[in-house]
């Protein structure tokens, strides 16, 4: 047995799950955001020297949140700030411990990694930094993947965290949730990634798996906890209704192998109806609050007309069309485009969707994306177009960094 390739992969996988809480407890430790990752990356580098020599330990996240700490405290020791510190750690597990060392506060969520997005989406960064930032600490993704999702280079990504991480720092943002005044001015931001987050873990952008669902699982568990920051805020329980509704085919949308298994292709007895009845209750509180729908709002009842419909055939997709025009208006781009052509050639056929799809390709827009030319390629095949429908499946398998997705890309044009 590779003893070191095995041990790399609980490396990797342990960061994948467990980076987002490692860190953020750290910065509730060493009080920079900053610093707490590079401790949490100086750990990861030991454990891969470690692990392959002693094994993968039985709480693998809390060796390294311990590794991490045992860093800090030597950086202290050198910089004669040792006294300071463990003053304040020691408060720290006071109030971790013992319930009765403030008052109950019914404002206050005891979650680091919700701190962590507050401070990710603090308003002294631009949204590009607050949506890179979070993807790359609170999601554990790459910058490599952070970069595909938003089709920028790489090096854009970086400099950006970089940045905001010095910018952070200079303004000394404190670790926790903000005072509710301070809610308005970055709820859409925390909303916002919360939503980037999950639509990573629902269709990834790279690797060998085609989802990712502990990401979902996280941002689902974080948008839960936000809804009991802000109960009266519609588009935070749409967001919820969102997720649920989209986490219920997670059992139905890849085979036994792993491999794709497209929306009207799914054995939806496999959907989860406890988390359908879930989405359609978060939905119906949005809705009882009764100041319209937002994007979020849209997009959850677009997922509720599939959830609910019994077989593919009985999807309505009329409505759909409507709620993904309706959708364009309130928060147009060129997704919802794309996905609203995809609705119309269900509703009224593939001419009609082709014309759109076509308008989106000369417009530019999405030219670096996989979706363009794969939806493309499906109409093709529908209207027996299929030398450019081939040709189109083999341009998208090109543009997707998704190994699972390529095969399925391919797999359709060699079946042509």
């Amino acid at each position: 047995m590779d003893r070191p390739a095995s041990a790399r992969r609980a490396v990797e996988a342990v960061w994948r799950i467990e980076s987002a809480r490692i860190v953020a407890t750290l910065t509730r430790t060493v009080g920079d955001f900053g610093l707490a990752e590079e401790l949490a990356q100086e750990a990861l580098a030991d454990a891969l020297v470690q692990w392959p020599e002693s094994g993968t330990p039985q709480n693998p996240g809390a060796w390294l949140t311990t590794v991490a700490r045992r860093k800090a405290i030597d950086g202290w020791r050198r910089r004669d700030r040792l006294d300071e510190r463990y003053a304040a750690m020691a408060h720290e597990l006071r109030e971790e411990t013992d319930p009765d060392a403030l008052p109950w506060d019914p404002d206050d969520i005891a979650d680091d990694v919700l701190r962590l997005v507050f401070i990710s989406c603090h308003p002294v960064l631009s949204r590009e930094a607050q949506v890179a930032l979070t993807l790359r600490v609170v999601g554990g993704l790459t910058s490599e993947e952070v970069a595909r999702a938003f089709l920028v280079p790489t090096a854009t990504v970086q400099q950006r965290i970089v940045r905001a991480k010095k910018t952070l720092a200079a303004a000394k943002v404190p670790f926790e949730v903000p005072d509710r005044s301070a809610y308005p001015e970055r709820l859409a931001s925390v909303l916002g990634v919360l939503y980037l987050v999950f639509n990573e873990g629902y269709a990834a952008t790279s690797g060998e798996n085609w989802m990712r669902p502990e990401l979902c699982r996280e941002a689902l568990r974080l948008a839960r906890l936000l809804v009991g920051l802000v109960p009266k805020e519609p588009e935070a329980h749409a967001l919820v209704a969102l997720m649920e509704f989209q986490s219920s085919r997670f059992g139905a949308r890849t085979t036994r192998d792993g491999e794709p298994i497209l929306l009207l292709e799914q054995d939806r007895t496999r959907w989860d109806r406890a988390q359908i009845v879930r989405g359609a209750a978060a939905l119906a509180r949005a809705d009882a609050i009764g100041r319209g729908r937002g994007a979020y709002g849209l997009q959850a009842a677009l997922a509720e007309c599939h959830a609910t419909a019994r077989t593919a055939a009985e999807t309505d997709w009329d409505r759909i069309v409507v709620l993904y025009e309706a959708l364009g208006r309130l928060a147009p781009s060129p997704v919802v485009e794309l996905n609203r052509a995809a609705a119309v050639s269900m509703a009224t056929g593939p001419a009609s969707a082709l014309r759109i799809i076509d308008a989106l390709v000369a417009s530019g827009q999405l030219a670096g994306s996989h979706l363009l030319p794969s939806v493309r390629a499906e109409l093709l095949v529908r209207l027996g177009r299929l030398d450019e429908a081939r040709a189109d499946f083999e341009r998208a398998a090109s543009l997707t960094a998704n190994l699972r997705e390529q095969s399925h890309l391919r797999a359709r044009s060699a079946a042509l």
